[in-house]
Formats: C-alpha cells, structure tokens, sequence
C-alpha cells in the first residue's frame, strides 16, 4: 500500500470517526430544507405569531424554484461556508500544535502527499454535504414551488462543487501556513468576507473564482453568459492549483514548528 493511500484512509478515518461525514452533511440539509419551508409558510408563521395591527397585510412576492435555489445558495455561502472552515481549519495546524504531526514528519513522507490527502477528504466532506443539501432543498422546492429543469440542475450543483474545491484548498493551505487561529481569520476575510466584498464593489469583473456560485445559478435562472462561466471557471482551477502549491510549500517550510 502507497503512502498516499495509507494518509488518505487515515484522514477518511479521522473525519468519519469525527462524525464530520454526519454533522456536516446535516448542517447543509437543515439549510436546505429550511428555506423552501420557511419562505412558503411564512404567511402563516407570521399570523401565527400574532401581535399584528387589525387590517395589517404584507404582500409576499411570487417565488419561483430559482429564487429558492438563490437564497439556499446565499445560506450555503455564508453559513456553510463558516461551517466548513471551522471544521478542516485545524487540519495541518493542530496536528503542529499538539505534536502528532512528529509520528508523520519522522517518516519520509513528501508534503505533497500530506497536504492532498488532507484536501482531498476536506473535499470530498464538502462535496457530500452541498449535494445532499441541495437535493433536500429541491425536493422541497418542487414539491411548493415547481421545478427546474435537472439538466441545469446538475450544471448548478457541478459548478458549486468546483467551487468547494477552492474553498478547501484555502482552507488547507492557510491551516498549513499559520497557526489555528490565524489560519481561521485569514480563510473567513478570504472566502465569506471576500464574497460579501465582492458582492458590493465586483460588478466590474464578473471573471473572478468568488463569482462561480452565481454563475452556477445563472444556468437554472437562464441568464448564464458562457464566456463570463468559462472563464471565471479558468481563473477558478488556476486559484485552486495555486492554493494547492501554497498548502504544500507551507506544509515543508513548516515542519520544523512541529511540537515533539
């Protein structure tokens, strides 16, 4: 058995033993289910609560399957994303930190595998988590406010996990540059920091790896311009493979942090 794949049953071991194959899958299943439930029972959940004037009315718009999809992305974008960095950001750091890390390094095992088999099980987490909550969330939604049709569908949820991959590989590689905590603050400014920045002040460049969600949602909302997706899906392999020789720089140079 090769040393990558001894590493890779060891972090699929880990994460499973961790219960982030359940936990996290959960998390975005919840996010979900939520929004298709909550945004076509609102009404009701309103009157239910009471406390409103007599002859008080609020008009709620006509939502369409897309719009869902469009908020359980933003959930997945803000709340899943600090979901995941919280839960792979120690990956390289803490095993630094609490000295296990010495029983691999003392080994000739290349950072390149050490940092890979860590991204790839971060990502398989991920990719795992994103599917099966979208696929709650478009259950629901088909069933309160119709359907899209599967092909973008697909297209969608393929595009999103490319950008899950870059998102683990910033994760990893900062865990692998800096200790936990720095680690964390830098990730978040990066990613759901980043993506709100983006939002705001990034109309100009619609090319940038932070845009491929919306490019993604773009497919079931028909309105995908395939030169602005094919190249913010270029630009987002470049950031990732960039990210991965990052990660496993980091991870040689910092070896000799590691407590024994």
């Amino acid at each position: 058995m090769t040393q990558f794949s001894v590493l890779l049953k060891k972090e699929f071991l880990e994460s499973w033993r961790s219960f982030k194959f359940l936990w996290i899958p959960l998390v975005f299943i919840l996010l979900g289910v939520t929004e298709p439930l909550t945004n076509y029972y609102m009404e009701d959940i309103l009157a239910a609560v009471g406390n409103m004037p007599e002859g008080f009315q609020m008009l709620f718009p006509e939502l369409t399957a897309a719009d869902i999809l469009l908020s359980t992305t933003g959930q997945y974008q803000l709340i899943g994303l600090l979901v995941l960095i919280s839960a792979f950001i120690g990956s390289i750091s803490r095993e630094r930190h609490n000295g296990t890390a010495t029983l691999l390094y003392v080994r000739p095992i290349s950072a390149t595998t050490v940092f890979a088999s860590k991204w790839i099980i971060a990502s398989l987490v991920s990719i795992i988590s994103a599917v099966l909550g979208y696929v709650a969330s478009m259950y629901y939604t088909a069933i309160l406010f119709g359907s899209v049709a599967v092909s973008d569908f697909v297209k969608m949820l393929l595009t999103y996990c490319v950008w899950l991959l870059l998102v683990m590989a910033i994760t990893i590689a900062m865990s692998a540059a800096f200790q936990t905590g720095a680690a964390a603050a830098i990730a978040i400014v990066l990613l759901p920091v980043g993506l709100l920045i983006d939002s705001a002040i990034g109309s100009f460049w619609p090319w940038t790896p932070w845009k491929l969600a919306n490019h993604g949602l773009s497919f079931v909302t028909e309105t995908v311009v395939m030169k602005d997706f094919g190249m913010a899906l270029l630009f987002t392999a470049i950031a990732i493979i960039s990210f991965i020789g990052i990660g496993i720089l980091a991870t040689k140079r910092n070896w000799r942090l590691t407590k024994v």
